[in-house]
């Protein structure tokens, strides 16, 4: 999580082999843990191939994890909570990523959209030209949570894990509480429930997942 960065400019290196093997399954998890319709799309350059992409300094990209749900809130989250975890995956198997919402053309991807589904993002993907390299801007522990006395130290790990997460626009907006044995996250402003899906999914690693119960 501290070493992966946001990259838009990737080689021609394909994903295949192990790693696309490893990237299936992986999808295939959080499908069926999630009730999702994440997809891999590999060697497909129309999605990230228009303007939009281009003036967003988008550069080769033919590989990208199409976040695909039920239409709703809830589906949302889930959506950013597994669509992290593929990401930090990709980023164990020696990927780069980059999360998107709007710059890409949901048309032209070859992706499936069902009746009462949602194309809601997608996460550009593949070996990049540069490791990204950027600092990850981070607001410090106490404006991004808020507790009592007798707070556990895994809370405190949680809630520094989460300041490494990817959010829309890098603001941060998320909230963590712990109160009455339970954690509670809210997130607001754009892209609110995928953001709130990926700090979770961050809290969550640097808390210990059995610790974690959600209010």
């Amino acid at each position: 999580m501290e070493k992966r960065h946001a990259v838009r400019s990737f080689t021609d290196g394909r994903i295949e082999g192990e790693i696309k093997d490893a990237l299936d399954k992986e999808v295939a998890a959080c499908n069926s843990e999630g009730g999702l319709r994440i997809q891999l799309v590999t060697d497909e350059p129309e999605a990230f191939g228009g303007f939009m992409s281009r003036h967003s300094d988008f550069s080769n990209v033919r590989n990208y994890i199409a976040l695909v749900g039920a239409d709703n809130t809830e589906s949302r989250e889930k959506l950013g909570y597994y669509g992290e975890r593929l990401v930090i995956l990709a980023q164990r198997l020696g990927l780069n990523s980059c999360w998107v919402a709007l710059t890409f053309s949901k048309r032209k991807s070859k992706v499936e959209v069902g009746p009462g589904e949602a194309l809601v993002c997608a996460i550009a993907l593949g070996y990049g030209t540069t490791q990204g390299g950027e600092s990850h801007p981070i607001k410090r522990p106490d404006e991004v949570s808020k507790c009592g006395t007798g707070v556990p130290e895994w809370f405190a790990k949680g809630v520094e894990c989460a300041l490494l997460a990817p959010t829309a626009l890098m603001k941060q907006n998320f909230m963590f509480e712990y109160r009455d044995r339970k954690v509670y996250a809210t997130s607001k402003g754009i892209c609110a429930p995928v953001n709130l899906g990926i700090v979770k999914y961050h809290f969550e690693v640097g808390a210990g997942k059995d610790n974690v119960v959600w209010g």
